[in-house]
Parts: structure tokens; C-alpha cells; sequence
């Protein structure tokens, strides 16, 4: 019999490419109870050439989230000719990633633009709707980081210039669509792998100061950062990402908050700041609880470890994300429990499809990539949940 944690010393040992040098396929042990436990690498496959090209150009990088969203387009085919910035130090930033970038002086040059199809946004986040509507206005396409809509009044707006224009409106919530194992995840369900789905728990710890990479915290947050009107507020913001997960897995096209809450727990020096918020969701097809907050320890590694547990009628799925806390410091990491077995899932060598499918979505005028009704569900439900949030004071 091989222990618990003898099992874990095994994949802490070898890795990923360590186990695929083992097990091409699959590896395998027996449990304390003689159940059968799988671990598995998905294999690795050629990248296959963008169908399509189109040219898109950035207009405002005020979250560094506006790389990630830059690299999902170029795998997609995208050819990146024009970006605009707010901010002289997130310009400087974007010129050293991109030379060759023409930097215009105006958001007009780029929404004026005939040449392009396609704009992308990360500016202070409540600006992001109205430069949306007038980029679909010039007969554009607009992907937006998340949250791509902060007000009510901006989300009915953003819909009657679809109708009128017939334009995307894309939002990014990359914890789903640029995260492989919850790729995988889409693709278990889809499959039936754990019957019809019940419930999803999303818990999403972030980190505000952050050592590097594209999360946001690597240079400090800004002012705007700190003030719920201009970030949307801790349900809005990063609150949107789990509940396009929930809509997503469960298959719900209708849904409401139960319930949410929000606190400033322990950032006084900024008393309008949410650096805790939770929120219960029922839809048609399925059940939801998010939880989020700003206490990401430094002892992690990373900016969050981000779960994701979907229940189903037949087994369960455990996603995380980012990291396998005092395991691995690999993320991808997906857990799949059915009636036959428990399997661990290397999710690191899955396509991330979004890229494409989006690119393929302006030239085709399709919808695969994001359904257009459930992206703007999922920021709707956040949005209701803010401003429905009770402020709930912890004592001291």
C-alpha cells in the first residue's frame, strides 16, 4: 500500500515531465482502502497555426491584466499595430514588451481607427463600459478586462449597443478562460464526467502587493485601486471571474444573489476599501458560493491560491489553480472523484483555446469563444450583489 503521503513525496519528486518519463499516460497507486488512485499528465500537443488574422490595437493599460489579454488575441491570430495609456509608467512598461507599438496620443486615434477590428481595454475599471460603447459605435469589436461594467446604467447601455450594432462585447475572466485546468474542468463536465452539476465553491484569495508577474500588485496599486466607484468594489472586481464560473459550470441562463456581504477588515488607512466580500448565487441549473478577500500571506509564493470545487450528481471536481499548497509550487493542479476512482489531472500541456475561438468569433461572427448573453449575466449578478452587499463591521 502507498500512504497519502508517500504519494506526494512521489510527485514532489519527479514532476511533470519526471511522471511523464514514468507513465506516458498515467500513473497509479492503491489507497489505504485498496482504491484505485490515478494520476495523470495530459499529453502535450503541436500548437496548431492561427486560422485567421486580424489587427487590434489597446486602448488604455491601467491593469497589467492587459498582457495576458494581448497574448490570448496573438495566439488567436492577432496582430497587435496601436495602444494608448493613461499612465506614463504603465506606457514605459508596455514599451519595453513592445517596441514595434506605435503609442498614439489620444483614445480617438484608436477608435477612429478604420484599419482595426478589434480594441482591447484595461484602463480604471468604470471607464471601461462607455469606451466599449463607443468602440462598438465605430464598428469595432471590445474586449474588456474584468470588470467590464460597473453600474447598472452602464450594463444597459453596453446591451442596446449590441442590438443596435451588432458588435462583440467581450469581458476577460481569465480564471476561467486562461487558467488549462479549469479549461479541463469545462471539458469533465461537458462530458458528463460528474453527472449533472450541483453546486460550485469558488474561494479566490488575492494578494495587493505582489513580487512580479501580471496580476496587478508587482508596481503597487494605484490610487483608483482603492476607491469602489472607480474598481467596482470587492464583488464587482474580482467577484466577477467566479461568478462567470458559476454561470459557466452549472449551465445556468438564469440566476439571482441570495445573498452578499462585504468588510474592511484590516485596512483602515483606506476606510472605503473591501478587502472582504462573500456572496451565496441560485440559478436554474445550479447552486453557487463565492468567496474573495485581500489576505494572500507572502508564505504562499504566489498571489492566490485560487479553488475551484464543482459537486455533481455523480462525483466531484477539486481545481488549484495556481498552486498545490506544501506540495508543489505547480499550478493547473485538477482532482476528479466518480464512482470508479479518484484521479489527479496535470493540467499544465491543455490548449487554451479562448485566442483563437475570439479571433475566429470577429471573422466569423460567432459566439464560441464567450457567449455574449452569459458574459453579461455574470457582470449583471456582480453588479446586483454589490450594491445589494450588507457592510458587516468585525470587532476588534
Amino acid at each position: 500500500m502507498v500512504s497519502d503521503l508517500n504519494r506526494r513525496s512521489f510527485l514532489r519528486g519527479v514532476g511533470a515531465a519526471g511522471l511523464l518519463a514514468v507513465a506516458p499516460e498515467a500513473g497509479a497507486a492503491v489507497g489505504p482502502s485498496g482504491e484505485h488512485i490515478v494520476h495523470e499528465v495530459v499529453q502535450a500537443t503541436p500548437e496548431e497555426k492561427p486560422k485567421y488574422s486580424i489587427k487590434f490595437s489597446v486602448c488604455g493599460m491601467s491593469h497589467d491584466h492587459i498582457y495576458g489579454m494581448i497574448g490570448a488575441v496573438q495566439r488567436g491570430g492577432g496582430v497587435l499595430v496601436s495602444a494608448w495609456g493613461g499612465e506614463p509608467d504603465k506606457i514605459a512598461a508596455f514599451k519595453k514588451r513592445f517596441p514595434d507599438v506605435k503609442i498614439v496620443a489620444t483614445q480617438d486615434e484608436i477608435v477612429n481607427d478604420k484599419s482595426i477590428q478589434l480594441v482591447l481595454s484595461s484602463q480604471i475599471a468604470n471607464e471601461r463600459a462607455p469606451l466599449g460603447v463607443r468602440v462598438m459605435k465605430s464598428g469595432k469589436d471590445f474586449l474588456s478586462d474584468k470588470p467590464g461594467i460597473t453600474t447598472l446604467e452602464q450594463l444597459a447601455e453596453v446591451r442596446k449597443t449590441i442590438a443596435e450594432t451588432h458588435r462583440i462585447y467581450a469581458i476577460m475572466y481569465s480564471e476561467r478562460l486562461e487558467v488549462k485546468a479549469a479549461v479541463k474542468a469545462g471539458e469533465l463536465v461537458q462530458a458528463g464526467a460528474i453527472g449533472k452539476v450541483i453546486q460550485t465553491i469558488n474561494i479566490a484569495p488575492h494578494q495587493i502587493v505582489q513580487g512580479n508577474g501580471d496580476a496587478g500588485g508587482g508596481s503597487g496599486r494605484p490610487d483608483w485601486f482603492w476607491v469602489p466607484e472607480q474598481y467596482g468594489g470587492i464583488l464587482c472586481d474580482i467577484g466577477s471571474h467566479q461568478v462567470d464560473q458559476f454561470l459557466f459550470y452549472t449551465g445556468s441562463t438564469q440566476a439571482e444573489v441570495v445573498e452578499s456581504q462585504i468588510a474592511n477588515v484590516a485596512h483602515p488607512q483606506h476606510p472605503r476599501f473591501q478587502d472582504f466580500g462573500d456572496m451565496v448565487l441560485r440559478g436554474n441549473r445550479g447552486l453557487g458560493y463565492v468567496r474573495l478577500d485581500w489576505f494572500t500571506p507572502d508564505g504562499l509564493g504566489t498571489w492566490g491560491d485560487g479553488r475551484l470545487f464543482i459537486l455533481g450528481t455523480e462525483g466531484y471536481i477539486e481545481v488549484r489553480k495556481y498552486t498545490n499548497v506544501a506540495v508543489s509550487k505547480q499550478g493547473n493542479n485538477l482532482f476528479i472523484v466518480d464512482k470508479k476512482q479518484s484521479r489527479y489531472i496535470d493540467c499544465n500541456n491543455v490548449p487554451l483555446p479562448f485566442g483563437p475561438q475570439f479571433v475566429s468569433d470577429i471573422v466569423n461572427r460567432t459566439h464560441t469563444a464567450q457567449d455574449q448573453t452569459q458574459c453579461l449575466l455574470a457582470a449583471e449578478l456582480v453588479i446586483r450583489a454589490q450594491m445589494s452587499a450588507k457592510l458587516v463591521h468585525l470587532e476588534a
